[in-house]
């Protein structure tokens, strides 16, 4: 049988732990009201941007002279799957349900016998797919956004995708993420962005799943200016 003096031990280290638990949830809640300000203010300028691109889009459908970035190669063998998912884990299905949905479209194109490749925006994505798909991995980026996420993080990755475009790598992208509704609601979303599509659903979805996408679509036209926006450094690895 404990002693008193262990049990009050017992105790005191309780009401430790209590003391740092405590903390942390403070500084979670804080960092949570600090994204969800930053989700909701970006709002109306992801609908300006989803407007253009929109609108763009429209006006040269058909066109021979359409941006390749909009109309495509005119093939579809080579899909490209940027999954986007968070640095660490404890954040429910936040994380798993990207991967659920990535695999489930990898899966679904390799029955049509199409080739898949992914480029994993965060740590966790990586860890997911590298385990089932570690030889379709063509490249990871890591600490995207880790202080505060701008347009540079954006600039970043579609600078990469843009490059690998060029290069002739892949026919189709498509982004996984998940899009923002409420503070306990995120929305799974794969939108693609080449050629450009369209998304599916009423007007207020579209607008929010393209508003969403359309900043990667944006900074490929300016692929330098990743250097104006910001100095801020992204470790981007090729797979080994």
């Amino acid at each position: 049988m404990p002693s008193f003096r262990d049990i009050v031990r017992r105790i005191d280290s309780i009401k430790n732990t209590q003391k740092i638990t405590k903390a942390m949830q403070m500084v979670a809640a804080s960092k949570l009201r600090r994204a969800q300000a930053a989700a909701e203010a970006a709002r109306p300028y992801a609908e300006g941007m989803s407007k253009v691109l929109g609108s763009i889009a429209s006006g040269v459908a058909g066109s021979d002279s359409a941006p390749k970035l909009l109309a495509g190669t005119g093939k579809e063998q080579v899909h490209l799957l940027v999954v986007c998912t968070a640095e660490r884990g404890l954040c429910g299905p936040f994380n798993s349900s990207i991967g659920r949905l990535a695999r489930e479209k990898a899966n679904a194109l390799a029955g049509q016998d199409k080739e898949v490749q992914f480029l994993c925006v965060g740590r966790k994505g990586r860890d997911m797919l590298r385990r089932e798909f570690s030889s379709m991995i063509v490249g990871s980026m890591t600490d995207v956004g880790r202080r505060r996420l701008a347009f540079s993080d954006a600039a970043t990755i579609a600078t990469k995708v843009h490059e690998m475009f060029e290069a002739g790598e892949f026919d189709v992208c498509a982004v996984v993420y998940n899009r923002f509704r409420s503070a306990i609601s995120q929305i799974v979303t794969a939108q693609q962005l080449i050629p450009f599509a369209p998304p599916a659903g009423d007007a207020g979805t579209a607008s929010a799943a393209l508003g969403g996408a359309a900043q990667l679509v944006v900074a490929c036209g300016e692929p330098a200016s990743a250097g104006r926006a910001g100095s801020r450094d992204h470790s981007c690895h090729e797979p080994s």
